[in-house]
């Protein structure tokens, strides 16, 4: 091989390869010339020396810091007032209770029965009795079962002299065989306890039972035990 390689260079042969490589060349540089120079890299500019010779700086106003706003308090929520009731200033006067007591202390004679018949000794017969008969001495003092006012004095010629009492609520009371004058009088206003008058000897039935108080009571007419009265 190599002593192929001296043959030819030594020959005509180095002239061909000497040609190709100048050739070879001038090609090369022909395209480096259509290419152009390659341009240079721009320069970098350079920073300013200082801050002041880049640009002046004027005078700013100095900024103070915002004052802290003061925290809002919420305010509690008003309380919503019920619209007040009406007030009822009607005057009220006390009740005064009902004071009941015994007009006479004695012996019952004849008991209240208007359910079943009694025998009268006056009258001589069979009949209800719408009251109670109770015995005492002429001259014992008769009270006011309760208070009232008098709402008749008579003179009956079975039941003698009559007193009516009126106590309000529909209650009347009657004391009957009383002495000839009462110390009340039709009007006069009593109390519970007060004297309206004695036993007497007026009464038709009194030459039978001798003296006694006939007491009976009604509620709006109608006949009331008067021992249930009394005792209420």
């Amino acid at each position: 091989m190599i002593k192929k390689l001296k043959s030819v260079l030594g020959g005509g042969g180095f002239y061909v390869v000497l040609a190709a490589c100048v050739l070879a060349a001038g090609i090369g540089g022909y395209f480096l010339l259509a290419e152009g120079p390659e341009a240079p890299a721009p320069e970098q500019a350079e920073a300013p020396a200082s801050l002041e010779a880049a640009s002046p700086v004027t005078d700013m106003p100095a900024q103070t810091a915002p004052e802290p706003e003061e925290p809002k308090i919420a305010e509690a929520p008003k309380p919503v007032s019920a619209a007040p009731e009406p007030v009822d200033n009607t005057p009220v006067a006390a009740a005064v209770p009902k004071l009941v007591v015994s007009p006479l202390k004695g012996e019952v004679l004849t008991a209240f029965s208007v359910d079943q018949l009694v025998y009268s000794e006056t009258l001589g017969d069979w009949r209800t009795h719408d009251g109670m008969d109770i015995a005492a001495d002429a001259g014992t003092r008769v009270l006011a079962a309760s208070g009232g006012q008098v709402v008749s004095v008579t003179e009956d010629a079975l039941m003698g002299t009559t007193v009516v009492l009126d106590h309000g609520d529909g209650y009347q009371t009657t004391y009957a065989s009383l002495q000839a004058k009462p110390t009340v009088a039709k009007g006069d206003t009593v109390t519970a306890g007060q004297v309206i008058g004695a036993v007497g000897t007026t009464a038709a039935a009194e030459s039978a039972q001798g003296p006694h108080l006939h007491f009976s009571v009604t509620k709006d007419g109608d006949a009331v035990d008067p021992e249930a009265y009394l005792n209420k």
